[in-house]
Formats: structure tokens, C-alpha cells, sequence
């Protein structure tokens, strides 16, 4: 980074602009699809690492790798969680202050060097168990890293009429990473000693990264970000290369109402004291809606799939080897669900799909746990359930990070993402300890029914808050859902 990239843009003269709406009026090209491929990895990775890690979970409790116990295995996945959470704060500030582009080629650096060493852990020993627990910390760290700068990068440079479905399928694809980390772990755990075959299962992440890094250098930084930071000249020439390689596909682009023009004024970058008072003061009600999606969701995933092979082979009686394919089925029900729904959310609407999913996966989960309780389910049924639960439920996830990445100003958006993200993962940081606890030794299946109860109370709170205070976002330009914090505009400011 140059010192002129990085510096903070001097406040000044008044900047017009008709980037928003040259970005909104673009139809699909192969630009768009190159920049989810290039982004969208994010989630395919962190897909990748969490199944990865609940997979080989009961594999670790075995002597010949690590000898751990649940706990401890449970440990590793909620310290991975806390290094998500360190990440977001921290880059996300950055990727405010020193743009999109430079933060998520420094994030995925991040995760690929966490995640590598991951794998030369040695041993249970007092120091093994620190430096697998501090390798899982920054892989975390470089993956909510990434959810910070990218959530902002993608929704940025969508075209408004396309941003709901792609966000929600991109999120979705952290699914595709645990059917990847499913068939990898399954083959390695089936085909190669066990003390090899968990270690090379946390190199297929690093692979994947190294394929998409140079994918990512050649994308333009976010024109909104630019544009926002008073940089008008690189902003321009960001845009103009995204329009030349719109037309190139064939399109033609229609010229621009002037009407449609933003005015700001750009200011000194924004810390967490500045977003602070912004959710305070002017987004209250966005705010408690964002905790809340983002709360219900995490804890409800992270509690449940962390776990769910400790379930098979405690209650089922799996073998630890076989665990990872019943996760195929699992995922798939969680790929299906935003890529099949996702368009919904941009025709029917926000608040309904969002509330809509969001309740009926809590209530189905309700129905799941009653039938785990009366003995009726076994490994098959059991994760049929879950394929049917989490088809819905995953949707809805995915459109809580959806629903905090458009609903507040691009000055403090990253900013915005990593706090909601931080909060709902040390809320579901909580789940997998305490469902590892219920889980035990399979001996009380009890005390998980009212788990599950539990994990299902939460979603449909989460539904039912969305149905009273949500935000009707679809097909809206991002500063028309929240207006810039810089703009300089006689008209009312979006608030709520």
C-alpha cells in the first residue's frame, strides 16, 4: 500500500457522483461472476474449516492422533470462533479505514498461514495444546477478517436488483466448503492413518486459498468506498474498467439520469467510537434487529453442527470414521436452501422470507428434537431431519449477514459487520461447550432434547423479531436503504 492509497482522505469540497447508479443500472456480466467466485470463497473456506474440524473431532479423541477429550475437542472450534471474533474487530476497522481490496488479499494471507500450521500441531501436551489452539485462533482471525471486507466488497459492487440472492447465496457457500471438507475428511479418515489423514484434511483449505489469491488481485477496489473517501479520480477509473468489462460482454449501457446523483462531502475515516454513536443514536432499531438475526442464527449453527458428530457416534453409534458422510446429506439440505430461496428474498421481500425461514426452522427443529426425545429417529432419520430443518434455516442465516451488511452507512459498513459478527459468535462460541456438555458420553439423551428446545426458541425469536422491526431493503440502492454518513442532501436521512 502507498502512503497516498492508505492515508485518510482530508475533508474538502463537495464530490458529486453517479457511481451508485452506474453500478445499480449493470446487468449480470462476467465481471460479477468472476467477483463471487473470487469472494465468495470466504464462506467456502470457513465452510471447509468448521466441518473439517467437526469431522476430525471424534477422530481426535483417539490415542493414536491427540488423545483429547470432548471438551477439549469442543474447545478448539469455540477458540476458533473468538479468533473469528478478534478478526472481524480488527480488520474490519481496517478494511473502513484502508479499503476492501487490501484487506481481503491480507485476510486470506492470514488464514492460509493459521490454518497450515494447524496441521503440524504435535501432540496433548501442555504446549501441543497451545499451539493448536493458537494456529485455530488466527486461521479464525483471517476468516472474520474476511467476512468484514468482503460482505462490504460484494454488496458494494452488486447491482441492487441482484444483491439480495447473491449475498445469500454466497453465504450459502459455505456449505459447498463442508461438502469439500465432508468427502476429503471421509476419504483421508477412511484411506490413510489416522494421524496423517486429520492433518491433511486442515491442509485442503490452504490449497483452495492459493487457488483463488491471484483471482483476487486483479479486482478493483469497491468505487462506492472510493468515491466515499473523496479519491473521485481512482474511483472513476475503478468504475469505468467495471462498465468496459460490462460491455465487452455486449451489453449497452444506457446513460445515467443526472437526477440520481449522491453529493458528499468526505470526512476523516470512522472508529468504533464513531459507529458507536451511530447505532445509537440513529440506527437503534436496525441495530437490535442485527444483534438479534445474528445472535440466533450463530448460536443455533454453532451448537448444533459442531456437535453433530459427537451426536452420531455417542447416541447412534457411529464409528468416528464413518461420522463425516452422514454430513454430505446435511450439507447439501444447507447449499440447497439459499441457492434454491435466495431470489425469493429480492421478490417477495426481506421481512417475509427472513421472519418466514427463520420461524419455520425453528418449529421444525421443535418437531426434531420431540422425536429424538421419544427414540424414534436413528442415524438416517435423524440427519434427514436435519437436511429438512436447515434447508430454511440456512437461508435465514445467510440473510442475517445479508440484512447488517446493507442496512447501514458505507462509512462504518465493515465496521458494522464485525461488530454484529463479534457479538453472535461469542454467543455461539457458548454452543458447542455447552451442547458438548449435554451430549457427554450419550448417556441422558434428556438433556439434549432441551438443547435442541432451546436452539429452537431462539430462531423463532429471531423470525419474530424481523416480522415486527425489519428493514425492506430489496431492490433498493444501498444509499437509499442507509444514507451515507458524508452526504450532503436536503432530503430526510435514512434512520430506524
Amino acid at each position: 500500500m502507498s502512503d497516498t492509497q492508505s492515508a485518510p482522505a482530508p475533508a474538502g469540497g463537495i464530490i458529486r457522483s453517479l457511481i451508485p447508479a452506474r453500478i445499480d443500472r449493470l446487468t449480470w456480466a462476467p465481471f460479477h461472476t468472476r467477483m463471487v467466485l473470487a469472494l465468495g470463497t470466504a464462506w467456502v473456506l470457513d465452510g471447509l474449516e468448521i466441518t473439517i474440524a467437526s469431522a476430525v473431532g471424534a477422530v481426535l479423541n483417539k490415542q493414536e492422533t491427540l488423545g483429547l477429550s470432548s471438551t477439549q475437542v469442543g474447545a478448539i472450534a469455540t477458540v476458533y470462533l473468538l479468533g473469528e471474533v478478534f478478526g472481524a474487530l480488527f480488520f474490519g476497522r481496517l478494511s473502513d479505514a484502508l479499503g476492501r481490496k487490501n484487506l481481503f488479499i491480507v485476510t486470506l494471507g492470514v488464514y492460509l498461514a493459521g490454518n497450515a500450521l494447524t496441521a503440524l500441531t504435535w501432540g496433548s501436551d501442555t504446549f501441543g495444546l497451545i499451539f493448536l489452539y493458537l494456529t485455530r485462533f488466527i486461521a479464525g482471525a483471517g476468516i472474520g477478517g474476511e467476512y468484514a471486507a468482503i460482505n462490504s466488497a460484494i454488496d458494494e459492487m452488486m447491482p441492487a436488483k441482484y444483491r439480495g440472492r447473491v449475498d445469500i447465496g454466497v453465504n450459502g457457500t459455505y456449505w459447498g466448503g463442508a461438502i469439500i471438507g465432508t468427502l476429503g475428511t471421509y476419504i483421508l479418515l477412511n484411506h490413510i492413518s489416522l494421524n496423517i489423514s486429520w492433518r491433511l484434511g486442515f491442509l485442503i483449505g490452504p490449497i483452495i486459498g492459493l487457488l483463488i489469491w491471484n483471482l483476487r488481485r486483479h479486482l478493483p477496489e469497491s468505487p462506492r468506498w472510493l468515491i466515499m473517501h473523496g479519491r473521485e479520480a481512482e474511483a472513476e477509473e475503478s468504475i469505468a474498467s467495471i462498465e468496459r468489462d460490462v460491455e465487452r460482454s455486449g451489453q449497452t449501457l444506457a446513460p445515467v439520469d443526472e437526477a440520481h446523483a449522491i453529493e458528499v462531502k468526505p470526512s476523516r475515516s470512522h472508529g468504533y467510537l464513531s459507529l458507536l454513536r451511530v447505532l445509537i443514536t440513529q440506527y437503534p432499531s436496525r441495530s437490535a434487529l442485527s444483534a438479534t438475526l445474528m445472535i440466533t442464527q450463530s448460536f443455533l449453527y454453532n451448537a448444533i453442527f459442531f456437535t453433530y458428530t459427537l451426536v452420531l457416534s455417542k447416541f447412534y453409534h457411529v464409528e468416528a470414521e464413518k461420522t463425516p458422510i452422514y454430513l454430505i446429506a446435511f450439507a447439501l439440505g444447507n447449499l440447497a436452501g439459499p441457492l434454491l430461496l435466495g431470489h425469493l428474498f429480492d421478490t417477495i421481500g426481506r421481512r417475509k422470507m427472513i421472519a418466514g425461514t427463520y420461524i419455520l426452522s425453528g418449529v421444525l427443529l421443535a418437531i426434531s428434537a420431540w422425536l429424538f426425545d421419544a427414540g424414534v429417529l436413528n442415524a438416517f432419520t435423524q440427519t434427514l431431519a436435519w437436511c429438512v430443518i436447515f434447508f430454511f434455516a440456512s437461508a435465514g442465516a445467510s440473510s442475517a449477514y445479508l440484512t447488517v451488511s446493507e442496512i447501514f452507512p458505507l462509512e462504518v459498513r465493515a465496521q458494522a459487520i464485525a461488530v454484529f459478527f463479534a457479538i453472535a459468535q461469542c454467543f455461539g462460541a457458548i454452543g458447542p461447550i455447552f451442547y458438548g456438555w449435554l451430549i457427554g458420553e450419550g448417556e441422558d439423551p434428556g438433556k439434549l432434547f432441551i438443547g435442541y428446545l432451546i436452539g429452537a426458541l431462539v430462531m423463532i425469536i429471531g423470525g419474530v423479531v424481523e416480522a415486527v422491526i425489519g428493514v425492506d431493503a430489496e431492490g433498493k440502492s444501498l444509499e437509499h436503504v442507509a444514507t451515507p454518513l458524508s452526504a450532503v442532501t436536503t432530503r430526510p436521512r435514512a434512520t430506524g
